[in-house]
């Protein structure tokens, strides 16, 4: 039997974690002065009110999110078990990627909360941002290395979440030699990333998809991409035939990486990339009377917590409003969000508010969020935090 430490939940709680969710929350449990004690990331037994066991899992008395389950109740959470864990995250993205370029573990998705993996080739992408996880992070380092044994793994334990966990932030090569630098394929096309410097992990696998169903849409056609980062969506649109690309990101670095995207897959003539802040740059296309066949809006995180909602609710209005003055009669606007603090209908919402108000009629044709190797917990929507929208502009 397991000698953890037992989390009790006070009585009449713990309604969702019984129902299959993975989070419990620190109103949600008895912090008597032993419990509060405990070191954070410490690996604990959750129990109910009655004594018997949910889970096991680890806790941190200094977060909202007290404990977060990882397996059932007395199980050894050893290599093994990490093995388990990332063999089976493994087995998925085989069944819809040939290349090992995707995300590999997804955190609560794969039932490894706290931690994602981005695979880049030989190269591997490890953020973990809890304190749990970081406590765990020898042995499942050791697994990773059995289930695919990569060349270079990099920490990138930057995360800004990490510090709600009472965690240091640091970028460091837990081995090989990573490269500053390296090429990934996506859609059939090639890519660059620098996985220690860039936003995230380097790259977003998560709007692949996303990318590859307006790509679809651009023969002939003038696309605008803005926040176009490493040119996700613009590079792929000219590889299908678009016919002018025009890319705006405010960092030169990641407009670099875009440049070189474009010239690695045959289409530097079509795409131009500029510097500059968006918001200002669409202010400034509208003035000329510039208009596009299809404008892609994929911007930072306008609401990264709880208490940004309502200026990034109106921020996310705003863009809309703007991008849509900016599409050609007939055209196709793409607007999306990675905040999982604004709710999808909320989203939706703002995003109809600001397209409406240029009066020229419009039609939501298609809703999306990231690809399957995004996946969600059932019992978690705020982790499907990535929402796009496709409207069809009319006159």
């Amino acid at each position: 039997m397991s000698k953890r430490p037992i989390i009790r939940l006070q009585p009449k709680q713990g309604r969702r974690v019984k129902g299959g969710a993975p989070w419990v929350f620190s109103n949600e449990i008895i912090m008597d002065e032993a419990t509060k004690s405990l070191a954070p990331g410490t690996l604990v037994e959750l129990a109910a009110a009655d004594s018997s066991k949910l889970g096991a899992g680890y806790f941190n008395p200094k977060s909202l999110i007290s404990v977060r389950l990882l397996a059932k109740p007395d199980a050894e959470i050893d290599t093994d078990f990490f093995v388990g864990k990332l063999q089976r995250a493994l087995e998925l993205r085989s069944r819809f990627y040939d290349a090992p370029f995707y995300r590999l573990v997804h955190a609560e998705g794969d039932g490894l909360p706290g931690v994602v993996i981005d695979r880049f080739g030989d190269t591997a992408v490890v953020q973990i941002a809890t304190a749990g996880m970081e406590r765990l992070k020898d042995t499942l380092l050791s697994a990773l290395d059995i289930v695919i044994a990569p060349k270079n793994v990099l920490l990138r334990n930057d995360v800004p979440s990490r510090a709600l966990e009472g965690l240091n932030s640091y970028v460091l090569a837990a081995s090989g030699d990573v490269p500053k630098r390296v090429s990934l394929q996506e859609n059939g096309i090639t890519y660059f990333a620098d996985l220690s410097g860039g936003q995230k992990s380097g790259w977003y696998y998560d709007q692949r998809t996303n990318r590859s169903y307006m790509a679809a849409l651009a023969k002939d056609a003038r696309v605008l991409d803005a926040y176009c980062y490493t040119g996700g969506f613009g590079v792929l649109a000219a590889t299908h035939g678009a016919r002018e690309v025009v890319g705006l990101d405010s960092s030169q670095a990641a407009l670099g990486l875009a440049e070189e995207a474009a010239a690695a897959n045959g289409v530097a003539d079509v795409c131009r990339f500029a510097r500059g802040d968006v918001f200002e740059e669409l202010e400034r296309l509208a003035q000329g009377k510039e208009r596009f066949d299809i404008v892609v809006c994929d911007p930072p995180p306008f609401v990264p917590a709880r208490k940004d909602l309502e200026p990034g609710a109106r921020a996310y209005r705003k863009l809309a409003r703007l991008a849509a003055q900016l599409v050609s009669p007939g055209g196709f606007l793409f607007l999306a969000s990675c905040s999982h603090n604004i709710p999808a209908d909320r989203f939706a919402d703002e995003c109809a508010a600001g397209v409406s108000r240029n009066r020229r009629g419009a039609a939501l044709i298609h809703e999306a969020g990231a690809g399957p190797d995004h996946p969600v917990h059932p019992m978690l929507p705020e982790t499907a935090y990535l929402k796009g929208l496709v409207y069809a502009v009319g006159e």
